[in-house]
């Protein structure tokens, strides 16, 4: 199990490493992970929401 001071320790260490990157850098990051974020109307309501985007399309 990991002690408190080992996770004081681990947590500084990562915010110390992401402070010292440069901007454009950190800039790149948050831009990837948003790009991989899920598209939430599927990830709480399952597969209808797709269903129907889909069908309503060809409709058209």
């Amino acid at each position: 199990m990991i002690s408190g001071n080992e996770y004081v320790r681990f947590v500084t260490e990562q915010v110390m490493t992401y402070i010292h990157l440069p901007s454009e850098e950190r800039k790149n990051r948050r831009q990837e992970q948003k790009n991989k974020r899920p598209v939430y109307a599927n990830k709480w309501l399952g597969v209808l929401p797709f269903a129907f985007r889909t069908y309503w399309k060809k409709a058209e």
